[in-house]
């Protein structure tokens, strides 16, 4: 799928969905990792995961588009058009759009696994942990490294 035809399907879904035309720009960004889709409150674009284009993927991609046309659609019309708006989450219900981005896999897997020794509390981590600095958050316990190499 090209801009082009992404920026059919979003009018289409606006139209659709909001009864109200989108006249913004539609932009595919190739970037996105674990990001569905972005609003641009200043000149009304919408940027688009690229991953989220592949077929397999296309009832999710719908539920982002929908997702950021509830942002434009409340910002056009001076609603709370941010997260935690009321305005927002109920559009959001009324429309059927995704809340969050689905994880497809491109997110990094976490590298250590540390535990905490009195009350066990376990925190997956990307990078290594000074286990003599940092504490439990729970407990305020001390750490100890359970797992290295998680894949």
């Amino acid at each position: 799928m090209n801009e082009k035809e992404l920026t059919q399907l979003v009018k289409a879904i606006s139209l659709k969905y909001f009864d109200y035309p989108f006249d913004g720009q539609v932009i595919i960004n190739y970037r996105f990792k674990t990001t569905g889709g972005r609003y641009h409150l200043n000149d009304h674009h919408i940027e688009i995961n690229a991953h989220f284009l592949k077929k397999k993927y296309y009832q999710d991609l719908v539920g982002i588009i929908k997702h950021e046309l509830c942002h434009y659609y409340l910002h056009v019309h001076h609603l709370g058009y941010r997260h935690r708006d009321q305005d927002f989450k109920y559009l959001l219900k009324k429309v059927g759009a995704s809340r969050y981005a689905p994880d497809i896999g491109l997110r990094k897997k976490p590298k250590y696994l540390y535990c905490c020794h009195n009350c066990g509390q376990r925190y997956p981590r990307q990078r290594r942990l000074n286990t003599r600095r940092f504490l439990c958050g729970k407990c305020h316990g001390k750490l100890f490294l359970l797992k290295k190499d998680l894949h």
